[in-house]
């Protein structure tokens, strides 16, 4: 697998890259940094443990709970949850660490490992780094100090985790959704329960689909990946609106009453409104990716709120946050982080908070996105280039500043070298399609010529 820890914690194949053997390495190894680091000096170490409803979740859970407790570290079994939840919960509890399996968005075979801090904040990468290192160093030999007698940790199952998360997320809205109907997409994931439960406490008529997970079926065909079930649930039991959540609903993506999408950007922009009204848009800011539609920058500037952009990833977008005291941000693709009331992106508190500008105003979902215009946006990805060349090109750059002249202040271009992939990412904006399409083409062109 590489280096194993990504920008998500540890993910890949169930069984395959991701094993038991890993599971349990990785989960001793998190104890023993921390533990090192200071995190359970002078008490006794407790440890929150979550998954989504994946089948390879079962063994993968049980190898994780081994592991902490034959490194003398308590553990709550809370089952299935969101993401979100553990990391809630992991907070609300005072626990020391907190270990999230799941893969998201992923299709089912994928799974994966998410450490989080003590507040349920994602752990620094020096700690996710040191955990690694000393993984390594212990499976090729090096014996572990191991508790014997009552110093090993104990297991215990943590029932009460779903109301106390439903529980905090309904004291979070600032009106309540009677009078609304919406269709909820579960992926057949970890919100399944979470999210009906709480939208119907708050008083929201619900309709469900893809709330019924078999450990098999989790974002297969559904979820915010998969929105076409939900435009037609939308529309066929004339929904005001409805909310998509993926496997570990740590993201929201939206339907409008007439099937119409509402993604990732425009959630964004009536959540800072509504925060602004109600004087917690800290700065009158918001955070967001380079990857937003201008768009939704152009509609903020209008309404006199400021943007930040960072890298692709909502690891980024939480760093700025954290780093200037933003109360806002998120990406195209649902992740919003609302970091007064989460630590993490949470699609169900997405999801809710959403509603309740819609109850709030008695607006439709449709008018309340309307604030912003989506650009048409094109992406070509170009592969077997030399991606580390696209900052030092002269021909790419001169192509990349006609290309910017021509579009003029409605337009955008935008070249990303993959992480991952020996290609380069070519996105244009512009207020007409065909213009679009031109341009991300003639780029495409220079960018294999330039670079390949």
């Amino acid at each position: 697998m590489g280096r194993l820890f990504g920008t998500d914690g540890v993910r890949g194949v169930a069984n395959a890259d991701l094993t038991a053997e890993l599971a349990l390495g990785l989960s001793v190894a998190a104890a023993h940094v921390l533990a090192e680091a200071g995190t359970f000096e002078g008490h006794r170490p407790v440890a929150v443990v979550g998954r989504d409803p994946r089948a390879s979740g079962e063994f993968l859970e049980a190898a994780v709970v081994a592991g902490l407790a034959s490194a003398g570290v308590d553990v709550l079994r809370v089952g299935v949850l969101p993401t979100p939840a553990v990391a809630h919960l992991t907070g609300a509890l005072g626990a020391d660490l907190g270990v999230m399996l799941s893969a998201s968005h992923n299709a089912m075979p994928d799974n994966g490992i998410k450490f989080f801090a003590r507040g349920g904040h994602k752990l620094a990468d020096e700690l996710e780094d040191r955990i690694e290192s000393v993984y390594e160093e212990h499976r090729t030999g090096a014996p572990w100090q191991r508790p014997t007698g009552s110093g090993v940790g104990r297991v215990k199952s943590y029932d009460q985790g779903l109301d106390q998360y439903v529980a905090h997320l309904i004291g979070v809205l600032p009106n309540r959704l009677d009078g609304l109907k919406i269709v909820l997409d579960e992926a057949h994931g970890a919100a399944a329960r979470v999210s009906p439960e709480a939208f119907s406490r708050a008083g929201a008529e619900v309709i469900t689909i893809g709330a019924q997970p078999d450990g098999l079926n989790i974002n297969d065909g559904c979820g915010s990946t998969h929105l076409d079930l939900l435009k037609a649930a939308v529309v066929e039991h004339k929904a005001d609106f409805g909310v998509a959540h993926d496997g570990d609903a740590d993201r929201c993506l939206a339907v409008d009453h007439t099937g119409a999408e509402v993604d990732g950007d425009q959630i964004l922009a009536v959540l800072a409104l509504a925060m602004r009204e109600h004087g917690t848009l800290r700065h009158d800011t918001v955070v967001a990716t380079v990857m937003s539609n201008l768009g939704f920058k152009l509609a903020m500037e209008g309404q006199g709120l400021s943007l930040v952009q960072t890298s692709v990833g909502d690891r980024y977008v939480l760093e700025s946050m954290k780093e200037h005291g933003f109360a806002l941000g998120g990406e195209q693709s649902g992740h919003v982080i609302i970091l007064d009331h989460a630590t993490t992106g949470d699609g169900t508190l997405t999801g809710l908070l959403l509603a309740a500008r819609v109850a709030e105003t008695g607006r439709s979902l449709a008018d309340l996105a309307s604030v912003m215009e989506r650009l048409p946006q094109v992406l070509i990805n170009v592969p077997d280039v030399d991606k580390s060349r696209v900052k030092t090109s002269a021909e790419l750059s001169a192509a990349v500043a006609d290309a910017e002249r021509e579009l003029g202040t409605t337009g955008r271009v935008l070249l990303r070298p993959s992480g991952t992939e020996p290609l380069v990412r070519v996105m244009v904006e512009a207020a007409d399609i065909e213009q679009a399409r031109s341009v991300a083409g003639r780029l495409a062109d220079v960018v294999k010529s330039a670079l390949g």
